[in-house]
């Protein structure tokens, strides 16, 4: 049923809106959605409300029933999920798959974290005193989520707050609507009560402001751009919504001279352009030890290269196209921006197809250092690759940057890692690991790359209240 779901409810926007779904491959239209707004949004709200009470007072572990019961529906649909997630948003068919695996695996995990959100017990200095902190949830959450993993970042969101106890309004991205509708069928076959997850599907700036004005929401967890977080946060100093932003980045690499650069090379193709380079926490910008950076450079490009771009439905692929035109013809304009700044382009460089909204996969050698395009987020398939002589210098480049979300570091020599990652100004760091995220760990940036934490023990904790309870006179 590709509609919203509300109170339980598959139903049309209320203005009766719709949306084409496009295919990024091809540039096919596949499907018609309902594209609501505001009105929307304030149906789901209500329902939410009238639920909270109900939905927070269940057991934990009843709670975590459904989520586990939704984790096994997941898997036992990932082919059919994930055949549609390749359509709407292009991804390669083991990408597509193993974001579903891992949004199961969410569910799963949250739906065991639910039982232990432990309070704790205060010593105090007065005998006839008892002091403890207990953690209850938050209320009404509002989630709002971006195309890129579609069913990851709503299932991290959603399986959290649910956990803690709260009841949701989510909003999917438009451009991957059926991923998200079928995220909520697995939740409402799992037997969640109605209204108690609820999905919208529609006018982003809309629903957005819906969410931050409404009195009986709590908080808005959006995952997205820099630009919309700090709307978001001009919004939410206006009615008092706290916010959890999970925004850009634009993460360096530091690859000292003692690593098999046939090998780090190799991995950092796979690494680099995994979904098209349409990730918030992937390495940008290579720095390279300059004793090794053109035998990298050389094996790089070769990798490179040999990259299968195309449709994900294509068992061969390893890399699709980029989401819509308006990315394809940005990521474009930055590879130009780099020519014309005196950069080498060493492969790729160009759309490579006539058809569907594809970059190829492009390496740019930077060797004075001063081209000025990858200070912006690429949120594409481009690698620049820059030499640096000390870690001195390499850790002010590294840092010079507004974000914070991820930084890797490549090197045999743990002291050198060590120097290193205490210094990156980063909330996740990777050495010589090119996936610093797990369910089990957080997942959260520092500067402007975002506020609180996804994921973990600490994802669940970002929908609980604190509240301290003194006993006093005994």
């Amino acid at each position: 049923m590709k509609k919203q779901l509300i109170n339980g409810q598959w139903v049309d926007a209320v203005n009766h809106g719709t949306w084409k779904v496009q295919n990024p491959a091809t540039e096919e239209y596949i499907a018609e959605v309902p594209f609501g707004d505001d009105a929307d949004c304030n149906l789901a709200i209500a329902a939410a409300a009238s639920v909270f009470a109900s939905w927070s007072n269940l057991s934990p572990w009843t709670r975590g029933e459904i989520l586990k019961k939704t984790a096994e529906i997941i898997r036992q649909n990932i082919s059919e999920f994930g055949k549609e997630t390749i359509l709407e948003s292009g991804k390669p068919k083991a990408e597509a798959e193993g974001e579903w695996r891992v949004a199961a695996d969410l569910f799963e995990w949250f739906g065991e974290e639910g039982k232990r959100a432990y309070g704790r017990v205060i010593p105090t200095k007065r005998t006839d005193r008892r002091m403890q902190v207990i953690l209850q949830p938050m209320g009404m959450i509002g989630i709002i989520t971006a195309w890129n993993f579609p069913a990851y970042n709503p299932a991290r969101a959603c399986a959290a707050a649910l956990a803690a106890g709260c009841t949701i309004v989510c909003k999917g991205s438009e451009y991957t609507p059926l991923t998200s509708m079928n995220l909520f069928s697995a939740l409402k076959e799992a037997g969640i009560p109605d209204g108690v997850a609820n999905l919208v599907n529609g006018d982003a700036a809309k629903i957005g402001e819906a969410m931050l004005n409404h009195p009986k929401l709590k908080k808005i967890s959006f995952t997205g751009s820099t630009r919309v977080g700090k709307i978001l946060m001009d919004g939410a100093s206006r009615t008092g919504t706290k916010l959890a932003l999970e925004l850009g980045g634009n993460a360096p690499v530091i690859i000292m001279d003692d690593v098999n650069v046939d090998e780090v090379s190799k991995t950092a193709a796979s690494g680099r352009f995994r979904n098209a380079g349409q990730v918030c926490n992937i390495p940008q910008r290579f720095y390279v030890h300059e004793r090794i950076y053109d035998r990298f450079l050389s094996s790089l490009s070769k990798y490179v290269s040999q990259m299968k771009v195309g449709s994900g439905l294509e068992p061969d692929t390893r890399m699709g196209p980029l989401i819509n035109k308006r990315q394809q013809e940005n990521v474009l304009s930055m590879i130009a921006e780099a020519r014309s700044e005196g950069a080498e382009i060493t492969t790729g460089g160009g759309s490579g197809s006539e058809r569907g909204f594809f970059v190829q996969p492009t390496v740019v050698a930077d060797r004075k250092g001063s081209a000025k395009f990858y200070d912006k987020e690429i949120f594409g398939p481009v690698l620049p690759v820059i030499p640096f002589s000390s870690k001195e210098e390499v850790i002010e480049k590294a840092n010079s940057t507004s974000y914070g979300l991820a930084a890797y570091v490549w090197t045999n020599d743990l002291k050198t890692a060590i120097w290193l990652y205490e210094r990156l100004e980063f909330g996740m760091i990777g050495v010589n690991d090119w996936a610093p995220q797990g369910t089990e760990a957080p997942f959260g940036g520092w500067k402007q790359s975002g506020l609180g934490h996804e994921a973990g023990m600490e994802g669940m904790l970002e929908y609980m209240e604190k509240k301290l309870i003194t006993i006093g006179n005994l």
